[in-house]
């Protein structure tokens, strides 16, 4: 099965150029592209897909040698696995900045012209962002389909979460997602009489337990009205125990990593809480295993270390009749090859952030005038302690369970909704633990050898630490632009992101403050969350600061709707400009609510192939 994948690698690039019988081409082999690129091609359709990535893990090999590369990392980020590639660069944490006045050349991929500086990044290798996501799959809720209607904020979408039901029930098989519909049947969410999930839930963690013996049934108040505070498990994609009740009573069988048979490497989750940015066993979904089946059928080419850099359009149809891809041969060397790829449609997956900048560097806007606009991301407000006892911290993989009893209600007219997750992983993200609480141990507090080795099993045992993922409205400032004084080492432009937490965020940022504070009190949690002026995310709101993080849940920046005067593409991710041009994936989002955006654009994208092979046909 190797050899059917590493023969539908397209390495002459002449020859795919002069190639003039594809029905699609696709950029991008995240779940969007991979999603597209299955469907047409099991639908009889000749595929050409472009990954500006080496695509050194379409291989078993490839995967662990990545794998290898992060356990040796000694900062270990989301882009640690992935080597260095100057000719499709990453934005990485450690180089966050704003730009200077006056500069003209920033280091960083990714220009941040503020007033925010966000650390939310992505990743361009085979398989994009789910090589380092974090895999919870909950459904967006009825309410966040229309929030201007029933909140008087943002916009509604121009679905319903009834027309979007079905194809979430085709994501989550895709994805293998593990979960329980009992658990997940809350807040107005509905599910066909006997749907189960692909698989059975994965259990809490113990620290999850832990914190559920404190706080289940707290109640609070917000804005008069009480709720009622409970641990529940979230949905995941990853594998669990298969459910022998779904689809019919037919069951779920995983599908395998790298290819559709090679099960050994697809097994069943461990709990390793380094799952985050790889499963060592790739129980974990990400898209190369869609990518597995579609390059199974032989109808589906991929070039590798192929940069689009030119969306070409017929100025009288306003149809797309190519792509200008500059082909590397070498990722250390700028070297390269600009061919001229042809086919009937055309699918931009890269992602809210590189589709935009693709399109605007080539001079392609929309008439609506919000291409790149209301740039979406879900802010993170962390709030951590010690819990009063061993808590089995770092027992589970990044996160198994949260808070979700605030993800909607009448407050939203007037502050960001939200949900909290419990990290298994103690303060990492917070404080960069275990190595910071090494050094307090050491330099602070003098501690070594056998009283060294205590006092970190206990310090580290007992953290808990709250993640705020709080709801992001659009806003037509928050956008992504192009500078031609910033430009690649390929010469394309490079992404310039203009960022600012709104107040109605803000306002949802200090209620989750107060919240962490109840809640720790209640468990007997010391405190110990600081939020420093000179942060790069630090924002002060009402007298009081707060550290906000980035979600890396990118959406927003060519949005959907009924109306071509208000957005950029339909209900289908269609541009309605360019009739054979469609922009897929969570930039396709009017909100993002308070879900994790994979589950939502995977499920768009199953609406947007029937409206290709419609169109194909």
């Amino acid at each position: 099965m190797l050899l059917k994948i590493d023969t539908a690698l397209r390495t002459d690039a002449s020859a795919v150029a002069a190639d003039d019988g594809y029905d699609a081409v696709i950029v991008g082999t995240g779940i969007a592209g991979a999603i597209v690129a299955n469907e047409l091609s099991r639908a009889g359709k000749r595929v050409l897909l472009l990954e500006a990535g080496a695509g050194t893990n379409r291989s078993i090999s490839g995967y662990e040698s990545y794998l290898a590369n992060f356990f040796a990392a000694s900062s270990k980020d989301n882009q640690s696995p992935f080597p260095e590639n100057p000719n499709a660069r990453m934005p990485r944490s450690p180089e966050l900045r704003k730009l200077q006045p006056g500069e003209t050349d920033p280091a960083p991929y990714v220009v941040q012209s503020g007033p925010y500086v966000t650390d939310t990044n992505y990743t361009r290798v085979f398989g994009g962002t789910t090589m380092h996501w974090e895999a919870k799959t909950p459904r967006m809720l009825p309410d966040d389909f229309k929030v201007r209607t029933l909140f008087g904020q943002g916009v509604d979408w121009p679905l319903s979460y009834e027309d979007i039901e079905p194809d979430y029930q085709v994501a989550e098989r895709e994805v293998g997602v593990s979960a329980d519909v009992r658990e997940q049947t809350y807040l107005g969410l509905r599910f066909p009489e006997g749907y189960v999930y692909p698989m059975k839930g994965l259990p809490l963690s113990y620290l999850d337990q832990r914190v559920g013996k404190g706080i289940d049934g707290t109640e609070v108040k917000l804005h008069d009205q009480a709720y009622s505070i409970r641990i529940r498990a979230y949905p995941q994609a990853r594998n669990g125990v298969p459910n022998p009740a779904y689809d019919g009573g037919k069951g779920y069988v995983p599908v395998g990593a790298v290819n559709t048979h090679q099960v050994e490497e697809g097994e069943r989750c461990q709990g390793n809480t380094n799952c985050v940015p790889l499963c060592p066993v790739q129980a974990r979904y990400h898209s190369g295993k869609t990518l597995a089946k579609a390059l199974e059928t032989g109808r589906v080419d991929l070039m590798v270390q192929a940069v689009a850099s030119k969306v070409v359009i017929d100025p009288e149809s306003g149809r797309v009749t190519a792509l200008e891809v500059k082909v590397y041969k070498d990722p250390q060397s700028s070297e390269h090859e600009t061919v001229t790829v042809k086919g009937k449609i055309f699918v931009l997956a890269a992602g809210a952030i590189e589709t935009p900048r693709l399109l605007l560097a080539s001079g392609v806007r929309s008439s609506s005038g919000l291409m790149g606009r209301n740039l979406m991301d879900h802010s993170y407000l962390l709030s951590w302690g010690l819990m009063p006892e061993v808590c089995g911290t770092t027992r589970g993989t990044s996160c198994t369970g949260g808070i979700i009893d605030l993800r909607t209600g009448p407050f939203r007219r007037s502050q960001a909704a939200f949900s909290v997750d419990i990290h298994n992983d103690g303060w990492g993200w917070a404080t960069g633990s275990p190595f910071t609480d090494l050094a307090e141990l050491v330099d602070q507090h003098n501690h070594f050898g056998d009283e060294l080795r205590r006092g970190l099993v206990d310090r580290i045992s007992r953290q808990l630490l709250f993640a705020f993922m709080l709801e992001v409205l659009p806003s037509e400032s928050n956008r992504v632009t192009v500078d031609p004084r910033y430009t690649d080492r390929l010469g394309n432009m490079r992404p310039v992101v203009s960022f600012t937490v709104p107040e109605y965020t803000m306002r949802g940022a200090a209620y989750a403050r107060q919240f962490a504070r109840t809640m720790f009190a209640r468990l007997g949690v010391v405190d110990f969350s600081r939020y420093d002026p000179g942060d790069y995310g630090y924002v002060a709101y009402e007298g009081e600061g707060y550290a906000i993080r980035g979600g890396n849940h990118l959406a927003g920046t060519h949005i959907m709707g009924s109306d071509k005067r208000t957005s950029v593409v339909d209900t289908d991710q269609r541009s309605w400009d360019h009739e054979n041009l469609y922009l897929v994936g969570a930039g396709s989002m009017p909100s993002v609510g308070t879900a994790n955006v994979t589950l939502t654009l995977a499920a768009l994208c199953y609406r947007s192939t029937r409206a290709m092979l419609k169109q194909l046909h």
